[in-house]
């Protein structure tokens, strides 16, 4: 993947990547069974990515207006530690999760998809879309990744910061080793 530069100096000073969920790291979709319990798809290469994202050291956060049991259970499963739902005013929670670590505009990057999202991503360092996102909010960020939401869109991302920080090789090192 090759980046311009000034993406590229965004993407180094990240610290904080903030995600919304439907559309973003799943593809939009929710299911519902005969007995009205919601499912919802998630990727693993955005689950992989993300605990490669903990192990350089960036913070993670779901910030997302709805409410699911099965968002609240795929963050448990992969250690993200801010799971905020049903949330109405992102910015608040954005400037909130901003003030809890000590971090500015510039070192927080945020993925959304439509335009509930667009006060935060005109907020943040790096702001990001999926391919796949509302053509107003594709319009308005920094980078639009070539995948879909829940398609590895949060993985592009990840692997964008990673990358830009000198951070990617380590994970190819340790993974792509023979076993003994």
């Amino acid at each position: 993947m090759s980046i311009d530069l000034r993406l590229q100096e965004k993407a180094k000073a990240i610290r904080l990547l903030i995600m919304d969920v439907d559309g973003v790291l799943t593809d939009g979709q929710v299911f519902y069974n005969a007995a009205g319990v919601e499912t919802e798809a998630f990727f693993v290469r955005d689950g992989l990515g993300l605990r490669m994202a903990q192990r350089a050291g960036l913070l993670t956060a779901i910030l997302t207006g709805r409410v699911s049991g099965a968002v609240t259970h795929r963050a448990k499963e992969l250690g993200i530690p801010e799971i905020h739902q049903g949330i109405l005013n992102k910015l608040e929670v954005y400037e909130m999760l901003l003030q809890r670590y000590g971090l500015t505009d510039e070192a927080a990057a945020y993925v959304g998809d439509d335009l509930n999202d667009l006060l935060v991503l005109g907020r943040v360092g790096l702001s990001a879309a999926p391919a796949d996102a509302a053509l107003e909010v594709r319009a308005r960020v920094a980078y639009v990744t070539t995948q879909a939401g829940g398609r590895g869109a949060v993985r592009e991302v990840i692997d964008l910061i990673l990358k830009a920080q000198g951070r990617w090789e380590e994970f190819i090192e340790r993974r792509g080793s023979t076993p003994k």
